[in-house]
């Protein structure tokens, strides 16, 4: 997005200089649109840098932490829209794509498999939401928008969990089901007063893998 912000601001840029009755305002506008790409493309360039990428999911440390400069605020606004709280309070990741690196889409089932004793760390709560292309919430009979550890989700016989994310309910596992619209979504996992493993970087998120139909 912010690479075709910026593109956009340079074509107009052109246009303006090299326009044939280029009007006296023109300096003006270009130092805007100048100002307007560079910072948006600056800001989706930190936030890429500064970003740690595990299993398809994306974190980005220290939002919400005082003293941040304006920059890692504003990557950190652009990475998770919405009010950001120190790490200590809560941690975020978000993913759009697959184990395999393929766009989530819909048209796909998937499961995110929990091991045994592999749920996020926290001594408050956790929990997976599902957006659609423009990050709304998906309709569904359920009015099911998320699931979470107060969710009453069925762990299987070796104490894992399989959270089940597709369009039609999954028969036998309706409980741990996640709702996904037809096209494009996004996955967004919160963890509030996360544990020290998670504080400390060393809890992996569970990738998304594509569910394996039955022969």
């Amino acid at each position: 997005m912010a690479s075709l912000v910026g593109a956009v601001c340079v074509y107009a840029i052109l246009r303006l200089v090299t326009g044939p009755d280029r009007p006296a305002r023109t300096d003006v506008v270009q130092g805007a649109l100048v100002g307007v790409g560079l910072a948006v493309v600056t800001v989706e360039v930190l936030s890429r840098v500064r970003a740690i990428k595990v299993n398809g999911w994306v974190t980005l440390p220290g939002c919400g932490v005082p003293g941040n400069g304006f920059l890692t605020r504003a990557a950190c606004t652009w990475m998770f829209p919405g009010p950001v709280n120190v790490p200590d309070e809560a941690t975020y990741w978000r993913s759009h794509v697959d184990a395999a690196g393929r766009l989530l889409s819909g048209q796909r089932s998937y499961v995110m498999h929990f091991p045994a004793e592999g749920l996020p760390p926290n001594e408050a709560f956790w929990s997976l939401t599902m957006g659609d292309a423009s990050n709304r919430f998906v309709p569904n009979p359920l009015r099911r928008y998320s699931v979470s550890d107060r969710s009453g989700l069925a762990p299987n016989a070796d104490g894992s969990v399989d959270v089940h994310i597709q369009t039609t309910a999954p028969v036998g596992h309706e409980s741990n089901w996640l709702p996904a619209p037809s096209g494009r979504f996004t996955l967004w996992l919160r963890v509030y007063l996360p544990g020290r493993v998670i504080l400390d970087g060393r809890y992996a998120v569970p990738p998304v893998t594509e569910a394996v139909t039955p022969p």
